[in-house]
């Protein structure tokens, strides 16, 4: 039996996903172009690569002349929520409370970066607010 194919983004999917995300549609030689210092990937490898992220609904390709040109279909704000869905299934039982309190225990989050959070949690408890007096 073949393994499950996953809808999350491995590290080289994830990379092209970012270059197609900042550029917009790109051919593969735009894409192999693009790729940072120290990450490049030959042609056939983006190829491949391109070709997993359209089957998992990531990419959509349009034909211009002999060439393909590849788009991203899924905003990079909703692959980061499918990417965080996965790991709160995952490691925190599907608990969004789990998952923010293991943030919040880390050691390294700055008094800055606790800040935002209150903004941020103090947000969507006006938020919850006004949905629960309509």
């Amino acid at each position: 039996m073949p393994p499950k194919r996953s809808i999350t983004l491995t590290e080289a999917e994830l990379r092209l996903m970012k270059i197609l995300w900042r550029r917009g549609e790109s051919a593969v030689s735009d894409l192999v172009a693009a790729m940072p210092d120290g990450e490049a990937l030959a042609y056939n490898s983006v190829l491949t690569t391109i070709r997993i992220l359209e089957q998992k609904g990531y990419v959509t390709h349009r034909q211009e002349g002999r060439a393909f040109l590849y788009s991203p279909c899924v905003a990079e704000q909703e692959a980061s929520r499918t990417e965080i869905r996965h790991i709160m299934q995952r490691f925190f039982g599907d608990s969004r409370e789990r998952l923010l309190l293991s943030v919040l225990r880390d050691e390294e989050v700055t008094p800055e970066e606790l800040d935002r959070l209150k903004e941020a949690i103090a947000a969507a408890e006006r938020r919850a607010t006004e949905v629960e007096n309509q």
